[in-house]
């Protein structure tokens, strides 16, 4: 049952000391363009695999030069850190053999999990008439990876409605998705209500609701058109004024994060992805809120390669 607006204030003045261990995390980045952003990356990745999280993912450009160093980062993270490598995997403007091929290359480099989307359109391209569903079933076709796929909790921006999106994400699961990660939300309640309705069309899998720490209002802004993701109207009010006052805005960014896993911990919510945006300094205060801890996790044991 969702949480009325006084129940949310009541369990946001709740102790973050309350928090108990238990809690699971995953983080996702995008692939460096330069020199410096992987510099960056890299520093980002290091304090952040330190506090043992389930998987980190890449995700996963429009072009070949992007997508090869998507490819570049998930051997690396693995074979550097021993951390879960999941990449981000499109069938957009790819053949079914074309997929296949990249699938058993992950599979023989030892990667187990792949983040399975149906990619965006690009005007002016070509493209095949596949599915998240169809690309789920390719690779477990290929090989018995564990797959996660994407959820809307405010619907997909092509979704005829909200119940076509609900079915969609059901033929993702029974094509053998393990794990939905929701799109980035700030309503709680909007989250919780989508888990009511996942649970009563049958969907048994975890759905993970994906956190963006704020920063930037404006990026946000512009990332939200593009997902069909309302920003409230009381989060642009907290960043008013604080153009020029990025320290501010890191504080409210990351109270703003705090307050949502605070709630969604106390609604039994286990499992959080973040989205980093290559960024440690939020998501690694956050994890700390949940009581994530540096050296809490086991590394998983190095997988066998399988042709």
């Amino acid at each position: 049952m969702a949480l009325s607006h006084a129940q949310q204030l009541e369990l946001l003045n709740q102790s973050v000391s309350e928090l108990k261990n238990g809690t699971q995390v995953s983080f996702e980045f995008f692939p460096p363009a330069t020199a410096e952003a992987e510099e960056n990356l890299w520093s980002t990745i290091t304090k952040l695999a330190a506090l043992g999280p389930r998987f980190m993912s890449v995700t996963y450009g429009h072009n070949e030069q992007s997508r090869q160093r998507t490819h570049n980062v998930i051997k690396q993270i693995k074979e550097r850190t021993g951390i879960t490598a999941a990449p981000h995997l499109t069938c957009i403007d790819a053949s079914e053999e074309e997929i296949k091929n990249i699938a058993r290359d992950y599979w023989n480099s030892g990667i187990r999990h792949i983040v399975a989307l149906r990619g965006d359109k690009q005007p002016g391209r070509q493209y095949t008439n596949f599915y998240a569903n169809d690309l789920v079933r390719m690779l477990k076709e290929v090989a018995d990876f564990e797959v996660s796929v994407a959820a809307y909790p405010e619907m997909h921006p092509e979704a005829r409605s909200a119940q076509s999106d609900l079915i969609a994400l059901k033929r993702k699961v029974e094509a053998g998705a393990s794990r939905a990660i929701t799109q980035f939300f700030f309503d709680v309640e909007n989250y919780l209500r989508f888990r009511d309705r996942c649970v009563g069309a049958g969907i048994d899998v975890e759905i993970v609701p994906g956190i963006l720490p704020v920063t930037n209002l404006e990026t946000l802004k512009r990332f939200a058109g593009l997902t069909n993701v309302t920003v409230p109207s009381w989060l642009a009010q907290r960043f008013e004024g604080l153009e020029n006052d990025a320290m501010t805005r890191l504080l409210i960014g990351a109270s703003i994060a705090m307050d949502q896993v605070r709630v969604l911990r106390r609604e039994g919510i286990r499992d959080f992805h973040f989205y980093t945006l290559n960024r440690a300094e939020l998501t690694y205060a956050i994890c700390h809120t949940l009581g994530r801890r540096p050296g809490m996790a086991d590394l998983p044991a190095k997988a066998e390669s399988v042709s």
